[in-house]
């Protein structure tokens, strides 16, 4: 008989609460329900994305192999274009970067490395994008603008590089002391097999290294 009694009261004292706090508790459960059923949404949304764009990667990759330059434009575009947000999009802009400052059109590979840079989700596409960006500032002659992006913080693999580019620069700039001590840099850090470290050396040399 306590057993019911009691057992009645804690009923009334919760019929008593949900009067009161009902609302607010069914509220927050569809909260939860909906933050739950977005995140699989997005879930969803964002592997689709991926797998999109995996496979347009895929594409631009065998039209590289092929030297299909007006394929390799096009996927490349789709993939910055429709996926921005995968992390396809920044290789993707590289890779058009390249070729397009190969060709000579330094203002869309500016604007593509700049991308590559913006979307990088990786620490060496995004120090190799700088580089690429800043030898474009260097042949448009914006040589605050090269000097800034090669003073940025960048792994010591890359300090070789970053050195030999940062001496032309200074050297298009009329420094030959501190361009110098630039390519002085770049014969310590690049490898010894490299062309680019006996490229370095040739530079030193002929500012009286």
């Amino acid at each position: 008989m306590a057993l019911d009694l009691e057992e009645q009261e804690q009923l009334d004292e919760f019929k008593a609460w949900w009067r009161q706090n009902g609302k607010w508790v069914i509220a927050a459960l569809v909260a939860f329900l909906l933050v739950v059923g977005g995140v699989r949404g997005w879930q969803y949304w964002s592997a689709k994305q991926a797998g999109e764009a995996s496979r347009l990667f895929e594409q631009a990759m065998q039209a590289t192999a092929a030297n299909d330059i007006k394929a390799i434009k096009e996927i490349t575009g789709q993939i910055m274009e429709h996926y921005p947000r995968t992390a396809y999009s920044a290789p993707a802009a590289w890779l058009v970067g390249r070729i397009n400052y190969e060709a000579g059109d330094l203002k869309s590979a500016r604007a593509q490395f700049q991308f590559a840079l913006d979307h990088a989700r990786d620490a060496q596409l995004e120090q190799l994008a700088r580089l690429r960006l800043a030898a474009v500032l260097l042949d448009e002659k914006d040589y605050d603008g090269a000097l800034a992006q090669l003073n940025h913080p960048h792994d010591a693999a890359y300090a070789g590089l970053y050195a030999l580019l940062k001496g032309d620069v200074l050297v298009a700039q009329g420094k030959p002391a501190e361009a110098k001590a630039a390519y002085q840099l770049a014969v310590e850090k690049l490898n010894e097999k490299s062309q680019l470290k006996q490229l370095a050396e040739i530079k030193l040399e002929g500012l009286g290294g």
